[in-house]
Formats: C-alpha cells, sequence, structure tokens
C-alpha cells in the first residue's frame, strides 16, 4: 500500500503504535485480574506502556519482522490471489513473526527487569508470554490495527481530485 519510503514510515508507525496500544490494553487486564475484570483505568495505563513500547514494535518490525513475514506470505501466496487475501497472509506472517520477538522483548523487560525475576526463568517466561499473546495478537492485527492502519493511511494520502 505505501508507495513511498515516508509513507512505509508513516504506515510503520500507525501500525507500531495501534498494535502496541491494543497489546497493552490485553496484557493490562489481565495482569490486573482478568479480561471479566477490566476497569476503565486499563486503557490509561495501557497508553503509559505503549508510549515506549510502540517503538520497539517499529524497530524490529522494520528490521527483520515485516521481512521475513512478506516472504511467507510469498511462500503461501499465489499470484492468482486476490489482493484480499495477499494482505490477510502478509498480516498472519508478519503477526508470525512479531510475536516471539515482542514476547521475548516483553518477557526481558516486563518478568525479569522490572519485576527482578530470575534470568534462568527467562524461557519460561517468554513461552508464557507467546502463549498467551498469540491469539490476541492475530486477532487484534486482522480485525483492528490493520484496518485502522490502512484507513488512516488512505485518508492522509487519497488523491481528491482537484490534487490529481
Amino acid at each position: 500500500m505505501p508507495k513511498t519510503k515516508v509513507q512505509g514510515i508513516l504506515f510503520g508507525l500507525i501500525m507500531s503504535v495501534s498494535m502496541a496500544y491494543g497489546m497493552e490494553v490485553y496484557n493490562i487486564a489481565l495482569r490486573e485480574g482478568g479480561l471479566s475484570q477490566m476497569t476503565n483505568q486499563v486503557f490509561g495505563d495501557a497508553l503509559l506502556e505503549a508510549s515506549y513500547m510502540w517503538i520497539f514494535v517499529f524497530l524490529f518490525s522494520n528490521l527483520w519482522g515485516n521481512r521475513i513475514g512478506h516472504k511467507l506470505a510469498a511462500l503461501i501466496c499465489r499470484p492468482e490471489d486476490s489482493p484480499f487475501v495477499h494482505t490477510v497472509w502478509i498480516s498472519c506472517c508478519t503477526v508470525l513473526v512479531m510475536c516471539p520477538t515482542m514476547s521475548a522483548a516483553a518477557a526481558i523487560l516486563f518478568s525479569v527487569l522490572l519485576a527482578h525475576g530470575s534470568w534462568t526463568q527467562l524461557p519460561a517466561y517468554w513461552v508464557g508470554t507467546m502463549l498467551k499473546n498469540f491469539p490476541m495478537a492475530l486477532l487484534w492485527n486482522l480485525f483492528a490495527a490493520g484496518p485502522i492502519t490502512r484507513l488512516l493511511f488512505r485518508r492522509i494520502f487519497m488523491r481528491h481530485p482537484a490534487n490529481a
């Protein structure tokens, strides 16, 4: 969808912020007693954590997440598949790469460094975080962050007849 480097960066920024915020809402709600116990405070707390986590998302997705996700999707998609099918597979494959990556970052940051957990338990923290986050990351990307990002991107870069 992005056609220039600047457009690619803006698309990545919007996607990184929306993914980070959605996943922080989810994780904070779980940490505070589960989704059935969620309060309005979760949204503010998530905004605070997402204010720095989006940087990790943006960095890792640009270093390897998007590239590997696109390559994996290219192995699955056929040229005759619709653009919608390509978009869905790219989203799924990117989550397949980014969820383990961000789960490792979150396990190190929240379970080891901030919670003073044991480095020897890092593999267990990472796997637990990944198993908990993968379903939500996939659904959030497919049904919220992806569509919202594409909508905002189209609105920003949509050509108006007067400008064409």
